[in-house]
């Protein structure tokens, strides 16, 4: 495919170039020949290669008409052939691809707060695919040709490169970014990727997917903070919707994005929040806002499950709340304040 490429930009050049030849030893050979001046014989020369049919600038002397046809016979062909190879770069994609990699160049020069998703395989395009319906920004690293494509053509920012290369990561604004997903075909490329991303960013939050426990282990000593086995989880949903069918389905309600009258979110508390250092009592959460404050993450990541009325929310502190998307979202508004 790059081949391709590269033989298409050479015949597109040496198509140019020869009708450039053409038109200046066309001129050149009216101004000896004629003795016109510059602008009349590149006129003619214009005139006769693309057989517009206008009559001569001026009368040609027997060996004027005889270079005429020498320069109809080679220039009319290098024309045509120069118009319809820029013709098919046209209609074949050439130049709206070079358009689609300058906006997707702008776009991560400028994208900021987004998630790095490694991998588009069926991971990582499900993750792309939840990232989009929530609007929440992100670009995807993929270093399979046929994986790249379908990413853009799924109409994603996307880089085919390989994800655990620092470069690469500085290239799509890894300084920039909320988070890194590490969906890789291997446990070992993931492993790669995590580490290129924790040297870069110490502070960056990492999911690591894993199929073994042999991966959980190394891609948390890698740096991931938390670990993800799609078969392990897969497999407690299959159990736990045998078991217990209405409290995966009230889950299930509560975390989806298309649900209108109920969402579960978390919301970060922010230190000049008037929520700050207040019980869930004084901040009244339940009279103002009309949620659940299901469990409370502390900086240590603790978690507090069903805290009662009277314990006390600080800076840094995670709510995990349940309520109408509105409400979340003033209650939200309120918290990072």
């Amino acid at each position: 495919m790059r081949g391709d490429h590269w033989f298409r930009a050479q015949g597109t050049a040496f198509a140019v170039a020869l009708l450039v030849s053409v038109i200046a030893g066309g001129t050149l050979g009216y101004m000896g020949i004629e003795g016109w001046g510059a602008w009349d014989a590149f006129y003619m020369t214009v005139i006769t290669v693309t057989t517009v049919g206008y009559r001569e600038v001026h009368d040609l002397s027997r060996t004027g008409q005889a270079f005429t046809v020498v320069l109809l016979l080679g220039g009319v062909g290098a024309a045509l052939y120069t118009f319809t190879l820029l013709a098919t770069v046209v209609v074949e994609g050439g130049l709206p691809k070079r358009l689609q990699r300058r906006r997707r160049t702008r776009m991560l020069e400028t994208i900021k707060d987004h998630f790095i998703v490694c991998g588009y395989g069926r991971i990582g395009s499900i993750v792309a695919r939840e990232f989009r319906r929530q609007s929440i920004p992100f670009v995807i690293i993929e270093r399979d040709p046929a994986r790249f494509q379908a990413a853009v053509d799924d109409g994603v920012v996307a880089v085919e490169a390989d994800a655990s290369r620092e470069d690469v990561l500085k290239r799509v604004g890894i300084e920039r970014a909320r988070g890194l997903i590490a969906a890789v075909g291997t446990d070992a490329e993931n492993v790669y990727a995590v580490l290129s991303a924790r040297v870069l960013r110490s502070d960056l939050f990492i999911v690591g997917r894993a199929e073994t426990e042999d991966g959980t282990r190394k891609l948390q000593r890698a740096g991931a903070d938390r670990v993800i086995s799609p078969y392990l989880i897969g497999a407690v949903q299959i159990a736990q919707t045998a078991i217990r069918p209405a409290v995966v389905d009230f889950v299930e309600l509560a975390t989806s994005s298309d649900n209108l009258e109920l969402a579960m979110e978390e919301i970060t508390i922010n230190p000049t929040s008037p929520l700050s250092n207040q019980s869930i009592l004084d901040a009244s959460l339940r009279q103002r806002f009309g949620i659940i404050v299901v469990g409370i993450q502390r900086q240590d990541r603790r978690m507090e499950f069903n805290p009662e009325p009277e314990t006390a929310i600080h800076a840094g502190d995670k709510l995990v709340v349940l309520g109408r998307p509105d409400s979340l979202k003033r209650l939200e508004a309120e918290a990072g304040r």
